[in-house]
């Protein structure tokens, strides 16, 4: 489909997902032409979705991000899930020599260092295996959820993703968290045993900690950052947010501030 197709489609996709359940939501999805393919940070409101997925089944593909510093209960729920429901979680992981050029030039840990240093880690370990696992599809299922953040209070049902010339796809954005964990509780959906520890949101270990009694669910994420719109550019466009280019070597590209902006 080209680019004014798929923006043309997305008023009409808001309006027909509007109205149906989550298990509506995704059939309608995985009925539209073109590959579907559903990205999962194995959070809470993901396990809903890939419970539904796999109870489907849709046709639509799983996958996730293994960055290389994900929790331990984090990437011990991958298999856990794969083997609940029966599915493939396809994994997409950073290349070795992207780490490599990154410890170079900031240090392993050097996003505790500088905003610019965070966005290039998240760069290369999530950006550049995201545009891997949306090889050739048209539809983007993620989820986004109005109530996760500020940042994300208008996120619509469906919308054009003109980076990636794709339609990106949010069948939960209008689940409160409440909604969220009653629904988990009734369906004994396997879920990350940190969030019983005090971790709403969950992304890599060194960049996560548990949140603190009426703090917002995302206040863990980066928590050294004063910025209240911090993303990772998967998601939430934001311009102080980059992510890298794509060349071919890494290592001159971090010589030079980030380019392009888009956050997660």
């Amino acid at each position: 489909m080209t680019s004014l197709s798929l923006e043309s489609t997305v008023e009409t996709l808001n309006q027909q997902l509007a109205g149906l359940d989550l298990t509506g939501r995704l059939a309608l999805v995985a009925d539209l032409e073109g590959k579907a393919v559903f990205t999962t940070s194995l959070g809470i409101e993901d396990q809903v979705i890939t419970a539904a997925i796999g109870k489907g089944p849709f046709g639509i593909e799983v996958s996730t991000l293994e960055t290389g510093r994900l929790f331990n209960e984090t990437v011990a729920l991958i298999d856990r899930t794969e083997e609940t429901y029966g599915i493939l979680i396809k994994r997409f992981y950073p290349e070795q020599t992207d780490i490599d050029a990154y410890a170079a030039t900031y240090g392993l840990n050097g996003f505790y260092d500088s905003v610019e240093a965070r966005h290039a880690c998240c760069g290369f370990r999530k950006l550049k295996p995201l545009a891997k696992a949306l090889e050739g599809a048209t539809y983007w299922i993620t989820g986004l959820r109005r109530g996760q953040s500020g940042a994300r209070a208008e996120t619509p049902f469906a919308e054009f993703d003109a980076d990636r010339n794709l339609i990106k796809i949010n069948p939960l954005a209008d689940w409160s968290i409440e909604t969220i964990q009653a629904h988990v509780a009734s369906e004994a959906i396997p879920v990350n045993p940190l969030h019983q520890r005090g971790y709403p949101s969950i992304g890599c270990e060194p960049c996560t900690r548990a949140i603190k009694p009426g703090e917002p669910e995302r206040a863990g994420r980066w928590w050294w950052e004063n910025d209240e719109k911090r993303e990772c550019g998967l998601h939430v466009p934001e311009a102080a947010s980059s992510t890298l280019p794509q060349s071919t070597t890494l290592a001159s590209d971090l010589a030079t501030p980030l380019a392009s902006s888009i956050a997660r």
